[in-house]
C-alpha cells in the first residue's frame, strides 16, 4: 500500500546534523510549534543517539512518507548559527569533498556551550529585617549584600566573616537566593588608545586598509613587508577601525608560541588583552568564549585555525598573519586550508581580510597579478620599521670544511660568531628544523636500526625524557639497555642531530652561556612557550636554539645572531613545496636577527651552497627566486596553475587496501584533462598500525575538481576496513 504523502498541514524540517553525513535530513515539526529559523541549533534524535544539528537553508521537502521521520528534538538555548558561519560549512564541504555534517563539527565543537548558561545564586537582605535581631558581624554581612548581591563566599570575604556567619543568615532567611546567568566581564579594547608612528609605507597601507574596512569592502589584502617592517601594527590600525565601527575582529596566528608576545603587544596597543582561543585553553574557558562569540560579546578573537570556526556575529575584518605557514592546512579529518577557508568567510561576511608575511604564498603571489573579484590587493612595506638595516646572510659550505668525530654540528665558523656574540653580552638563535636528539638510533655491534612497530618510520631519540619516540603515531619507549637483535649491552649509537643534541653542544662549549630550547617536545602549552619567550625578551637567555617554533613572528631587540644549523633539511623528498617552504622558513628566521639598533648576521650551514634556495638567501633576492618557483610551476601544471587531489585508502591488512585501490583506479572517468596516478604504496606505507596507498590526481584549473571527485567517488563502495581519506590541494605527500 503507498503511504499517504503529508497532508498540508505537517511539515518537515531540514537540519544537517554533527555526523559524518552530508544532509540536510528531514524532521517533523511537532504540531503546535513554530518552523524553527535556519541556523537554529536543535537537539535531534539520530540512530540511537541525540546529536546536536543546525537548521538548514533548503526548503522543507513535502513528498515524504511520515512513517519514516523522527520528530525534531527541542531547539537549543543559544542564537542562531550565523549565516556566514552556515554558507562556510556548505563552502568547506564542498571544496574538500567533505561531509557538511563532518564540517558542521567544527563549528559546534564545544558541546558544552550548546547547554543553558551556567547559573549561580546569588543573596539580597529579605524585607523583613526590621524585627530580627542581628549580630555585628551579620549586619556587616547583610549591608554588603544591601549594596550588591554576591555569591556566599564573596560575601563572607567582602564583609570579612566566616562563610558559617554568612550560611547561619541564609539558613534562618535572612539572606534570600536568586539564580543569575554567570557572566564574564570581557574586556574592551579602547580603539582610540591606538598611537603607532607609522612611517611613509606603512600609513599608505594603513590608510588603506582602514578605508576598507569602514566601507565594508569585501575585498583580500596581501599586506607583504620585510621581516622587522611593521606588518602588525599596520593591521593593528584596521583593527582599530572595525572596533570603532562596532564590529567583530578575528585574527588567525600560525603557532600558539606566537599567542603570547602578539596579546601584549595588542595589550600595549588596545589597553587589554585580547581573547585567545588555541587548543592549549581549558574547557570551561572554550564554552565560556563560545558562547559570547555567538552572543555578540566577544569584540576580538585571535587564535589558531580552529578559531576560524567561531561563530562570531558581525565580522568586520579578518586577519591572517604569516599566510604561508603550512600549519593553516589541516591534514586530518577534514582537510581544510585556513587561508582559503577564512578568505571565503570574508566573502559571505562582505568584510576585508588582510594576509600579511614576509614571504608570501606561491596561491597569494599569482592571486595578486589576476583580475577580476579572486585579485588580492597588494600592499607592500619594502624597509624595516627601525633602524637596522637586514642582517647579511652569509653560506657556510660544509663541503669545504673538515669536520672532527668530536667537534660537534656547529661549523668553525658558527661557533666563532657564536662566541663573539656571548662576548659582546648579545642574543644568539641556533635553529634546525628537528626534534629530539637524533633522528636515528642504531646498534654499534650488527647495525640494527630501531624502527616504529606501528609505521615505516625510524624512531628519534630524546634525551631530555631518555627515550625513543615516532613523530608519527606516538609510540615511545625507554633507551634499551641492550641491542634486541643481538643482545650486545651499551651499544646504542645516536646518528645525526636534532635540537637537543645543539643544546648539548652549546652547553659544553660554552658553559657560561644562558640556553633554552623552544620546541613542541619542551613548550607542550602556550604558558610554557610564554615563559621562554619572555625570557629571552628579558635577556636571561642568552642563545635560544629550537625548531620552527622560533622563526616567525618573535622580535627580540638584543637578538643580532641566527645560526642555520642544517640548511638543507626541507629541500629533499618530491614535495613539489619543498624549494618554496624552505626558503620561506630560513628567510622567516634570519629575519629574528638585527630587529633592533643593533647589527645582525645570519649563517647558514649547508651541503648546497648552490641551490637556489641558499643562492636566493644569500642574495636577499625574494622577489627573483618566487619569479623562478612560479615559472617552474607554470611550465609544469602544478598549483597554483593546476590541482592535485590526493587520495589514501588504509587498512590494516596490506592486501585489502592495494585490490580496494586497483578497484578505485580501475573506477576513475576518463578525462582529457585529469590523470590519475597509482595506485602505489605511500611514503610511509605503515602508519599507525595501517597500511596505506595513495592515488594523485592532477587536473587542469579549468577542471571542478571537487566537483569531478565526487562523481568518480560517490558511486564506488570499498570494504568496510578499507578508509579513505581525500585531501584537496595537498600539502603532505607522506
Amino acid at each position: 500500500m503507498t503511504p499517504d504523502l503529508f497532508p498540508d498541514s505537517l511539515k518537515t524540517v531540514p537540519v544537517v546534523v554533527t555526523a559524518p553525513l552530508d544532509g540536510p535530513f528531514d524532521y517533523l515539526l511537532p504540531e503546535g510549534r513554530a518552523m524553527p529559523v535556519p541556523g537554529e541549533v536543535v537537539a535531534v534524535p539520530f540512530g540511537r543517539q541525540v546529536l546536536p544539528g543546525v537548521v538548514w537553508d533548503h526548503p522543507p521537502a513535502r513528498a515524504v512518507d511520515p512513517g519514516r521521520l523522527r520528530p525534531l528534538g527541542p531547539s537549543l538555548p543559544i542564537p542562531p548559527l550565523p549565516e556566514p558561519l552556515r554558507r562556510l560549512v556548505a563552502h568547506v564541504a564542498k571544496e574538500t569533498v567533505s561531509p557538511r555534517g563532518q564540517v558542521l563539527k567544527l563549528a559546534l565543537s564545544t558541546h558544552a556551550a550548546l547547554d543553558e548558561p551556567r547559573t549561580i545564586d546569588v543573596y539580597s537582605p529579605a524585607a523583613d529585617l526590621a524585627g530580627r535581631k542581628l549580630t555585628p558581624k551579620q549586619r556587616q554581612v547583610v549591608e554588603q549584600a544591601a549594596l550588591e548581591a554576591r555569591p556566599q563566599a564573596d560575601l563572607a570575604r567582602a564583609a570579612g566573616v566566616s562563610a558559617a556567619v554568612v550560611k547561619k543568615l541564609v539558613e534562618t532567611g535572612a539572606l534570600l537566593p536568586e539564580s543569575r546567568i554567570v557572566e564574564e566581564p570581557w574586556p574592551i579594547p579602547d580603539p582610540d588608545r591606538v598611537q603607532v608612528t607609522l612611517n611613509e609605507g606603512q600609513a599608505a597601507a594603513a590608510y588603506r586598509l582602514e578605508q576598507a574596512v569602514t566601507a565594508r569592502e569585501s575585498a583580500a589584502f596581501l599586506l607583504d613587508g620585510v621581516p622587522g617592517s611593521g606588518k602588525t601594527e599596520v593591521y593593528f590600525a584596521a583593527i582599530a577601525a572595525c572596533l570603532k565601527a562596532g564590529r567583530q575582529a578575528l585574527v588567525l596566528l600560525p603557532e600558539i608560541a606566537l599567542t603570547s608576545q602578539w596579546s601584549a603587544r595588542f595589550a600595549r596597543a588596545f589597553g587589554v588583552p585580547p581573547v585567545t582561543w588555541h587548543a592549549d585553553i581549558g574547557s570551561a574557558r572554550r564554552r565560556k568564549i563560545w558562547r559570547a562569540a555567538i552572543e555578540g560579546k566577544v569584540p576580538l578573537v585571535v587564535g589558531a585555525r580552529s578559531a576560524l570556526w567561531l561563530p562570531l556575529q558581525d565580522i568586520g575584518l579578518i586577519v591572517v598573519d604569516e599566510e604561508h605557514d603550512t600549519s593553516f592546512k589541516q591534514d586530518d579529518g577534514v582537510a581544510y586550508q585556513a587561508r582559503d577557508a577564512a578568505m571565503a568567510r570574508a566573502r559571505f561576511e562582505n568584510c576585508p581580510i588582510v594576509l600579511a608575511s614576509a614571504t608570501p604564498s606561491l596561491e597569494t603571489v599569482v592571486a595578486t597579478r589576476r583580475d577580476g573579484p579572486d585579485r588580492i590587493q597588494r600592499l607592500v612595506l619594502p624597509e624595516r620599521h627601525g633602524s637596522a638595516p637586514p642582517p647579511p646572510v652569509e653560506i657556510v659550505d660544509l663541503r669545504s670544511t673538515k669536520r672532527r668525530r668530536d667537534s660537534g654540528f656547529l661549523a668553525p665558523r658558527l661557533a666563532d660568531a657564536l662566541r663573539a656574540t656571548l662576548e659582546r653580552g648579545e642574543q644568539a638563535l641556533l635553529f634546525l628544523n628537528r626534534r629530539g636528539y637524533a633522528p636515528l638510533s642504531l646498534c654499534r655491534a650488527c647495525g640494527h636500526r630501531f624502527r616504529c612497530p606501528n609505521c615505516s618510520a625510524w624512531l628519534t631519540a630524546h634525551r631530555l625524557r631518555r627515550r625513543l619516540q615516532c613523530h608519527h603515531c606516538g609510540f615511545s619507549m625507554p633507551e634499551p639497555e641492550h641491542c634486541p637483535e643481538c643482545g650486545t649491552v651499551d651499544a646504542l649509537a645516536l646518528s645525526g642531530p636534532g635540537v637537543e643534541r645543539i643544546a648539548d653542544e652549546v652547553r659544553h662549549r660554552f658553559p657560561k652561556a644562558r640556553t633554552a630550547l623552544l620546541t613542541s617536545d619542551t613548550a607542550t602549552t602556550a604558558g610554557q612557550a610564554a615563559a621562554i619567550v619572555e625570557g629571552v625578551e628579558r635577556h636571561q637567555i642568552d642563545v635560544l636554539i629550537g625548531t620552527q617554533m622560533v622563526a616567525k613572528g618573535h622580535h627580540f631587540p638584543d637578538l643580532t645572531l641566527v645560526g642555520v644549523v642544517d640548511g638543507d633539511l626541507g629541500l629533499s623528498g618530491g614535495d613539489l613545496r619543498a624549494a618554496e617552504r624552505s626558503f620561506q622558513l630560513l628567510y622567516q628566521v634570519s629575519g629574528r636577527a638585527g630587529r633592533a639598533d643593533k647589527p645582525g648576521t645570519v649563517l647558514v650551514q649547508t651541503h648546497l651552497p648552490n641551490h637556489p634556495v641558499m643562492r636566493a638567501l644569500a642574495s636577499r633576492d625574494r622577489d627573483r627566486f618566487i619569479a623562478a618557483e612560479i615559472e617552474e610551476r607554470e611550465e609544469g601544471g602544478l598549483p597554483p596553475f593546476g590541482r592535485l587531489a590526493s587520495l589514501i585508502l588504509s587498512g590494516p591488512r596490506q592486501q585489502d587496501v592495494q585490490a580496494a585501490a586497483r578497484h578505485l583506479a580501475l573506477a576513475a572517468p576518463v578525462q582529457p584533462s585529469v590523470r590519475v596516478l597509482g595506485p602505489a604504496p605511500a611514503p610511509i606505507a605503515l602508519l599507525r598500525g595501517r597500511w596505506r596507498e595513495r592515488l594523485l590526481v592532477r587536473a587542469s584549473p579549468e577542471i571542478d575538481l571537487p566537483e569531478w571527485l565526487r562523481g568518480w567517488l560517490e558511486p564506488v563502495r570499498l570494504p568496510s576496513s578499507v578508509m579513505l581519506s581525500i585531501d584537496v590541494d595537498p600539502y603532505d605527500f607522506l
